[in-house]
């Protein structure tokens, strides 16, 4: 581990280990070869949200927590220049296989959305769909994507809801009641639930931290799940009668100043 990588990073590696073996492997070529973009849990199609820019192709894309990659691959499939970047092996040992056996090739780069071993001004677009937008430091992640970022480069990631996290217990599922603080939310440490380090902010710090490092906030698309919904089978933290009320799930739009 390098002097500056958090202590979240391994947790989180080991975590992801994990998860690759259980299910994430074996799921992760019926994601590469989903015939539409889609978002979240409850996959929510990107032509209902709009949440990235209308035209991909030739876009130069780096995804921050890419796991598996499939987003990437969704994104090459469109035209678009990605390259994928995670901290665990084995998830970008499963992302390989999946080029193998598609034949949809691009860069995977093993590095944590804090540091990113990528040059400065480097591209048009930072994705993060539950990747460094949830298992990444804002604070020092956010940063990465504005140097990473062309001028006038845009920022798109999604992350649970501010509101789903405060509704959210230690233990069991999200209910209808405000249980912990806004006030000073950063850091969750969900081990016990055999889970890892998650990083959540209150809308006005994501604002704030947004504006500190030359973003201009465009989109804030608030996900409802669809009527049809059900509950999903790993994410249950939060029900699907839930998220049909209340939002989940959140995905936030920035773009670069274009003067810095």
């Amino acid at each position: 581990m390098s002097s500056s990588e958090p202590d979240s990073v391994e947790i989180n590696r080991e975590h992801w280990t994990r998860s690759n073996e259980r299910w994430g492997d074996a799921k992760a070529l019926d994601s590469w070869l989903a015939p539409e973009i889609s978002w979240g849990t409850w996959g929510v199609p990107e032509s209902e949200l709009h949440a990235l820019p209308d035209d991909l192709a030739g876009l130069d894309v780096v995804e921050l927590g890419c796991g598996v990659a499939y987003f990437s691959a969704w994104l090459a499939r469109r035209g678009a220049r990605p390259v994928g970047v995670d901290p665990t092996p084995a998830q970008l040992e499963t992302a390989r296989r999946c080029q193998r056996e598609t034949g949809i090739d691009f860069p995977l780069v093993e590095a944590y959305g804090e540091e990113v071993p990528l040059p400065d001004a480097s591209f048009d677009l930072v994705l993060s769909e539950y990747g460094a937008s949830i298992w990444a430091d804002p604070y020092r992640w956010i940063p990465e994507a504005a140097r990473l970022l062309r001028p006038g480069g845009v920022l798109v990631f999604m992350r649970n809801s501010t509101l789903s996290i405060l509704c959210g217990p230690d233990v069991g599922s999200v209910g209808k009641e405000l249980v912990r603080p806004q006030f000073g939310m950063l850091r969750f440490d969900w081990r016990e639930e055999d889970g890892g380090i998650e990083f959540h902010l209150g809308h006005g710090d994501w604002v704030r931290v947004l504006r500190a490092h030359g973003f201009e906030i465009l989109d804030l698309i608030e996900i409802q799940a669809p009527a049809d919904a059900e509950t999903h089978e790993f994410y249950d933290f939060v029900p699907a009668a839930w998220a049909k009320q209340w939002p989940s799930e959140e995905i936030w739009v920035a773009r670069k100043a274009a003067s810095r």
